[in-house]
């Protein structure tokens, strides 16, 4: 038995992240529709809570699961602890006395919750004052709308408001003008606006350093010069090389010893790494570890494939959100990169096995799984490999981001 599950960030109003709802997949069949939604909230909460747990899927975030009426009565949010849940109740959901007596109990346990794609019906407000959150998809109702329910339930003023499938910079920006908390959605992993953004002399040295990696054989001492140029980078390389990560016997002293010492392949995962951070120090930190999620992923992918090189594949996965970083759009950024002809046929173009990859990891991450499978099965990859390497993937971000913060 395995178990499969995608996650979706939900950000607060700053783009910080507050916590992931969780997307159910059927190992199976391979698609959702394959299952019904009383099976779906019952394997994720049992695959989160015995297989997995929540901790890995969430890092230690609180996570949204999605609840029928039947699982709801039958007290399955009760097997997760209060402060790792949010209670979703799905729009498919018919308000009743027997589910308005659950939801009075839950809350009575502590836990949160919340009205799934929210449609404004009178009956809903005898839950209004136990309801914590009220999601509202933007693609099902407009502004005009919105501001009606609001306006409504403008008494609950406990009641905080999540913007589903928020998708511009703009949506964000009038959703939060109109008092929304928490946003989800793909805002933030789109260009914000169109401006050219000036790299700083160090993002400029890395970006040459990826350029000097990219070639078949490596100039060792020209590579060793441009890491002398920069003092920050130098001491990052350093401390990098010598990390428990690699167990050395002896301490790495010099930029040519560390450079030697990691080899081409773990030097330009560490340079793509380094590149992507630098350069988005003033972007949602969801941003970086979803870049890093990717390129793991597409790693893993070119290992199994045994395909070419598999860094080739990290580093595609790692600038899939370059355009957002920079804000340009991503053939702009392209053009300015020295990057294979295959990354940027990748990242431009949708073509070759490098999109490929990258397009399984989307897919993944997003919980469109008819498009997932479709991918799965051209790769020829079972049904247990890719929620493994999902996994795997979402623990090394989780490794790189508190070596990235401490």
């Amino acid at each position: 038995m395995y178990f499969y599950a995608a996650r979706q960030p939900i950000l607060d109003a700053e783009k910080n992240l507050f916590a992931y709802e969780l997307l159910f997949r059927d190992g199976v069949d391979n698609v959702f529709p394959g299952i019904d939604e009383d099976e779906a909230t019952t394997r994720i909460i049992e695959g989160s809570q015995f297989n997995l747990g929540l901790a890995h899927l969430t890092g230690n975030k609180p996570a949204f699961i999605n609840f029928t009426l039947d699982t709801i009565l039958k007290n399955y949010p009760a097997m997760l602890p209060p402060e790792t849940l949010v209670v979703e109740i799905l729009e498919t959901v018919t308000p009743g006395k027997k589910l308005l007596a659950s939801v009075i109990e839950l809350k009575k346990q502590g836990y949160v919750i919340a009205l799934d794609d929210y449609e404004h019906k009178p009956v809903w407000r005898h839950f209004f004052p136990y309801v914590d959150i009220i999601k509202i998809d933007l693609r099902a109702m407009s502004f005009e709308e919105v501001e009606q329910v609001m306006t409504e339930l403008a008494e609950f003023k406990h009641i905080n408001y999540l913007a589903e499938k928020v998708e511009t910079l703009a949506e964000f920006n009038q959703c939060k003008k109109m008092g929304f908390k928490y946003f989800q959605g793909y805002f933030f992993s789109k260009p914000e606006m169109v401006k050219t953004k000036t790299l700083s002399p160090s993002q400029l040295t890395l970006s040459e350093l990826l350029a000097e990696t990219s070639s078949t054989d490596i100039d060792l001492p020209k590579v060793t010069q441009i890491f002398e140029r920069d003092i920050n980078l130098s001491y990052k390389l350093l401390r990098y090389s010598n990390s428990a990560t690699f167990k050395r016997r002896a301490d790495i002293s010099t930029i040519k010893q560390a450079i030697v010492a990691l080899g081409k392949y773990e030097l330009k995962k560490f340079l793509s790494l380094l590149f992507t951070a630098s350069v988005s120090d003033e972007k949602p930190q969801e941003l970086l570890r979803l870049a890093m999620v990717r390129a793991r992923f597409c790693e893993n992918l070119a290992e199994i494939n045994e395909d070419g090189d598999a860094s080739m594949a990290f580093l595609t996965g790692m600038l899939s959100l370059i355009d957002a970083i920079l804000d340009e759009d991503i053939a702009t950024v392209m053009e300015q990169l020295p990057l294979s002809l295959e990354i940027k046929e990748a990242l431009v173009n949708k073509k070759g096995k490098l999109a490929t990859y990258l397009q399984l990891a989307m897919t993944y991450e997003r919980g469109l799984w008819e498009q997932e499978s479709a991918l799965e099965t051209s790769l020829k990859l079972s049904d247990e490999q890719v929620p493994a390497i999902y996994a795997n993937a979402i623990d090394w971000s989780n490794e790189q981001i508190s070596s990235i913060n401490s």
